[in-house]
């Protein structure tokens, strides 16, 4: 062997199992994982690996399946400072008489960007590598995101009335639209448009979204079909279902991603189907909140796009994505009545490459594959009770927690190293979280 035959990589990662995601349902062992930069450079047998590669860091995993970063498509991530607040409420309960008037009296740039790194923090330590962010304060999301190396695809908010970030439609365009060119084409960061429901935005301002989603590229996320209620007072006020009147204003589209999406009829999957518009489906938020139940095997049997995502740490409790993939693969079963709906190998889909479909970057994100951002995550499966492991892809979603995730790269740079975080200041970050808990427990109370 000649010097000329090696080829240098910067990371070797040796897993015990390989998840790739594409092809579907495959599951290798031994293998190696080649980083070089911020790209997979090869994915060869680690004997294949002996001999073409030498690398500067080897990271042997002996007991661990590697797989792409998990893509974590919704969510309101400051709002875990309001994890476990108001608990066992319905939606609007919770919203108008709890949430809404907490957010007047708490929201703030501070909040933001404490309550963002405390999501951010439980996100890539349960691996989490890409999130969607709906919420205030955008632009401090972006940074935060950014600075620690996380991607985010971050919307801007888009409601008829006033909020902390805005009085009104025209201002929340407006601040929107330079927050996209502030971000666009950036690696990390994808910004986006997010109109909140379309009960809370009336049809002007949602054409206007739509006209600057089809100007500047950005991605359009709005809440939708969240609940029996949202739908009934919709067709009593209009005659018209909140798809039919989207699709009329043409938010529905390729470029659109739909969340909860619980309350469905044929004709709801018709027009996500021929419009090409993606579904977020958030499974434990819908149960906790008894939204309802989102029918994904009859969405994924029309070939229309889903992804998953944990909503907010206030309806959910947690952001741990493996979590919301069991209760998702569970609860598809019992939606479709059939116990092989939803394998695992495909609810590990919901949270990889079908997330990045939905951003629009499954060409890069989403699986692991030669020349794809190194993107990658390392779960332990060494537990003794993860024992015995029969199927890896099986333990992963219904065995697992996010917490025996134990390495996590962005860009091939470490996020979590042997389960701990490497970029992120723990000990700082809560005491920050314990003044704001403080403080909130101070309001109710008083």
């Amino acid at each position: 062997m000649t010097a000329d035959t090696i080829t240098a990589a910067d990371i070797r990662i040796n897993a015990r199992w390989l998840i790739p995601i594409e092809p579907a349902d495959v599951v290798l062992e031994h293998q190696a994982v080649l980083v070089q930069g911020d790209r997979i450079a090869a994915i060869v047998s680690q004997d294949e690996a002996d001999a073409r590669f030498r690398a500067k860091e080897v990271i042997d995993l002996p007991s661990h399946v590697v797989l792409p970063g998990l893509i974590n498509m919704h969510g309101h991530a400051a709002m875990s400072l309001f994890r476990g607040m108001a608990d066992d409420l319905p939606l609007m309960t919770w919203l108008n008489d709890h949430i809404w008037p907490a957010e007047g009296a708490f929201v703030s740039e501070a909040f933001i960007a404490d309550g963002t790194q405390l999501a951010m923090a439980e996100m890539l330590r349960t691996g989490t590598t890409t999130f969607s962010d709906m919420y205030f304060f955008p632009e401090i999301v972006a940074q935060l995101a950014h600075d620690a190396g996380m991607r985010a695809q971050v919307c801007f908010p888009l409601l008829d009335f006033p909020t902390p970030w805005g009085s009104g439609p025209e201002e929340y365009l407006s601040k929107g639209e330079a927050f996209i060119k502030q971000w666009q084409n950036n690696a990390f960061i994808m910004p986006a448009i997010g109109p909140h429901a379309p009960y809370t935005v009336s049809d002007e301002p949602l054409s206007k979204a739509v006209a600057l989603s089809q100007a500047t590229g950005a991605p359009i996320q709005i809440h939708l079909h969240e609940t029996a209620f949202e739908v009934a007072d919709a067709l009593e006020k209009s005659g018209k279902r909140p798809t039919e009147r989207l699709a009329e204003l043409k938010v529905l589209g390729a470029n659109t991603q739909c969340v909860h999406m619980t309350q469905i009829d044929e004709s709801d999957v018709a027009l996500l189907k021929s419009t090409g518009t993606h579904v977020i489906h958030c499974p434990e938020s819908n149960l906790k909140l008894a939204s309802g139940l989102s029918p994904v095997q009859t969405f994924r049997k029309a070939g229309v796009n889903v992804a998953i995502g944990t909503d907010g740490a206030a309806s959910n409790n947690d952001l741990d994505l493996f979590g919301e993939l069991n209760t998702a693969a569970m609860l598809a079963k019992v939606v479709a009545d059939d116990a092989s709906a939803l394998s695992a190998h495909e609810a590990l889909a919901m949270a990889t490459i079908q997330g990045a479909k939905a951003l629009g970057r499954d060409h890069e994100l989403g699986s692991l594959a030669a020349g794809k951002l190194a993107d990658i995550i390392a779960v332990d499966l060494g537990d003794p009770f993860l024992q015995p492991v029969y199927d890896p892809a099986s333990h992963l979603v219904y065995s697992n927690h996010g917490r025996q995730v134990s390495h996590s790269w962005i860009n091939g740079v470490p996020q979590v190293q042997e389960g701990k975080l490497t970029r992120i200041d723990v000990p700082d970050l809560m005491l920050r979280v314990q003044g704001w808990a403080d403080r909130i427990r101070e309001q109710q109370t008083s």
